[in-house]
């Protein structure tokens, strides 16, 4: 548990010196008003600490639920894929239609469809993970060795139980690989969505910062989504060295 500590917070300061470092760089090269210094930046946050909780934490929300929704729903149709090549033949030629399509082009149409609300935005997250996540574990199911499938039939293990103890260990690291890329993706598209009929949200508070050309402010707010990426990828590999110890 120490050593896990250890390593977060060793990770977390590398990361932000490596960050406020390449910062400060464009700050002194750039000599522009519009990139304010680290140091201006970080005494806006602590003005503003309160409201900068209240938009990051309207953010982690849209895309935790939209992470957990997209998994629950991906990784068994993924799996069943899979395990029935004659759905995956008729289904994958949609799946490759979809998956190239630029997701936040429809955003318009989903708050046409399902309102203004947290709900479209978070279905556009949604639209977005779900896509990678499927592929990746069709994919890493597809890859498992014939000859494990062998040993289980030796076993006499009926469906369920393939499940269980071959292919859920096996496209383990393809689901943690795919919601790391999702990640990225999600919250990229997250600005973009947080920017309409929104109160709340990093995204919102960097549009709003940057229409009153308030530099500091705008920057605290993509410094918190650099830090709010940080700590999803840091869970994700809490995650994966969880599942090595089980």
């Amino acid at each position: 548990m120490k050593k896990s500590s250890a390593s977060f917070f060793h990770s977390f300061i590398l990361g932000v010196l490596s960050y406020l470092g390449i910062w400060t760089l464009l700050f002194i090269l750039s000599n522009n008003h519009a990139i304010p210094s680290p140091i201006t930046t970080l005494e806006k946050m602590w003005e503003i600490k309160y409201l900068l909780g209240l938009h990051t934490l309207a953010s982690s929300l849209r895309i935790v639920t939209a992470l957990l929704l997209a998994t629950i729903f991906a990784v068994p149709l993924g799996i069943f894929l899979s395990m029935f090549p004659k759905f995956d033949r008729l289904l994958s030629p949609l799946l490759y239609f979809l998956y190239p399509l630029p997701k936040v082009a429809f955003l318009p149409v989903l708050m046409l469809f399902f309102g203004l609300g947290n709900f479209s935005k978070i279905l556009l997250l949604f639209s977005i993970i779900i896509l990678q996540v499927i592929i990746s574990v069709r994919d890493g199911a597809n890859r498992i060795p014939d000859n494990y499938q062998r040993i289980m039939s030796n076993f006499q293990s009926n469906t369920w139980q393939n499940i269980r103890y071959l292919i859920l260990p096996a496209i383990f690291p393809n689901i943690l690989a795919s919601l790391r890329v999702s990640i990225g993706i999600a919250l990229a598209s997250l600005f973009f969505a947080e920017n309409y009929a929104t109160t709340y949200g990093l995204g919102y508070l960097i549009l709003s910062a940057w229409m009153k050309m308030d530099y500091p402010e705008m920057f605290a707010g993509i410094f918190c989504i650099a830090l709010l990426g940080f700590l999803f990828f840091q869970a994700i590999d809490a995650l994966e060295r969880f599942s090595y110890k089980i």
